[in-house]
């Protein structure tokens, strides 16, 4: 075991902003969704009296099972990522994974007298149950049996929270072979990924509308949602090469580094909200939407601020100390 003088001067892994601004995006997109239910949108209306609108179809279309997807995979991701951080100070990393994902797990469950429907106590579940396998298979056997799982998945159920093994295998999976740097670099592979999934994307969103009604329980919209979130994914990487991306870092980056905190804020402000608001009483889904909008972009400001002055979000910190076992430094060094 190195000392802790040794352990210190190991050189901190890169981060990647692609991928931070990736998790932001993904957290904006599902906040959109979680919105309605974190308010109770309409539930004292009857069924047969509710409205469908345009924002209605919005969300069925661009926005529910499409991100989910998306955090999930960048969840494994992230786990690849701590588990390379502590082998490179020496550290066997079952016990910090281990810590991290029972630090977790209490956090959603304290987050569940919040927000029911929150699925932190999944994640972390999953983590412990794929962890022998992202630890200890090889590379190939964790990157091949997310993507088997998730495929198997989405046939059989449509995704949901069954996708959440395969999806947290393949993160941590494409991790180990370098999906970041590929997808940083935005050339041909990912190209070739996202023509293939635009391609796919025509006949889902078809059959979609052929299974009417909420895409999260329908086989068809989450497959519909899985394939957007692949052309989700790799039109970002491609746009994050082109002028776009300082707007896209801007507004996303700062999300995704406090994600978990952001997530967590979102559902305090939106349920203190709901004690004011009768949202129960009405189902205008384009107002409720636009508040979300104005909540991402707050907490989007709200968040720059923030890392300007300390080097993790609140929580994220937290949870950091509990991997970890040790206090870990909070503001950022001041300039000399």
């Amino acid at each position: 075991m190195p000392s802790p003088s040794a352990t210190a001067t190991v050189s901190p892994a890169r981060r990647w902003q692609l991928v931070d601004a990736l998790r932001g995006f993904a957290l904006a997109g599902i906040l959109f969704v979680n919105v309605p239910d974190i308010t109770r949108l309409g539930q004292d209306i009857p069924f047969d009296q509710r409205h469908t609108t345009t924002m209605d179809l919005v969300l069925e279309f661009a926005v529910q099972t499409r991100f989910v997807p998306i955090f999930a995979f960048l969840f494994g991701m992230s786990a690849m990522f701590v588990i390379q951080g502590a082998r490179r100070r020496g550290v066997h990393p079952l016990l910090p994974m281990l810590l991290r994902y029972l630090a977790l797990f209490a956090i959603g469950f304290a987050h569940a007298y919040v927000y029911p429907g929150e699925i932190l106590r999944e994640y972390a579940i999953c983590g412990l149950l794929m962890l022998p396998i992202v630890l200890w298979a090889p590379r190939w056997v964790t990157l091949g049996a997310g993507i088997t799982l998730t495929v198997a998945a989405y046939a059989l159920t449509g995704g949901g929270l069954a996708s959440l093994p395969g999806l947290l295998l393949a993160g941590a999976g494409a991790a180990a072979y370098g999906l970041p740097k590929l997808l940083d670099a935005g050339g041909r592979p990912v190209w070739i990924a996202f023509a293939a999934a635009v391609a796919l994307a025509v006949p889902a969103l078809w059959w979609q509308t052929t299974q009417p009604g909420d895409p999260r329980f329908t086989n068809a919209g989450g497959i519909a949602g899985g394939v957007l979130a692949v052309v989700y994914v790799t039109g970002f990487a491609l746009l994050w090469q082109t002028p776009v991306r300082r707007a896209l870092a801007l507004v996303f980056e700062p999300l995704g580094r406090m994600a978990l905190s952001n997530y967590l804020g979102a559902s305090v402000v939106l349920a203190l909200v709901a004690l004011i608001v009768p949202f129960r009483e009405f189902d205008d889904l384009a107002l409720v939407s636009l508040g979300a909008l104005v909540l991402i972009a707050i907490q989007s400001v709200i968040s720059r601020l923030w890392l300007r002055r300390f080097q993790y979000g609140p929580i994220e910190w937290l949870w950091r100390m509990a991997t970890w076992r040790r206090v870990v430094p909070f503001r950022k060094p001041a300039l000399v």
